[in-house]
């Protein structure tokens, strides 16, 4: 799976790190629900630094469609709701 992180790049993921990925996007929309902002911004780089740690990155010249975009660590509330679907940012 190719994931985008907005403002940084595209890393490739194997799909076996999902589940880990869903539990850190399920305290997130946990967050945003309840308005937790410095939970939300805490797990938010969470779920970045895990897709960074756990991905590997593709070089900036390649240009793959994303299956997934993740926001920008500097994003806002609003920012992630107006992305999220029913399932949060991470479909599963």
């Amino acid at each position: 799976m190719i994931v985008r992180i907005m403002g940084e790049g595209q890393v490739r993921l194997d799909d076996g790190h999902l589940t880990e990925l869903n539990k850190l996007d399920d305290e997130l929309l946990a967050e945003m629900e309840s308005g937790d902002e410095s939970g939300f911004h805490r797990t938010l780089a969470a779920l970045l630094e895990a897709v960074r740690r756990l991905g590997d990155p593709l070089p900036d010249d390649a240009l793959q469609p994303s299956e997934l975009i993740l926001p920008s660590p500097d994003a806002t509330l609003d920012d992630v709701r107006e992305m999220l679907s029913d399932d949060g940012l991470i479909p599963g």
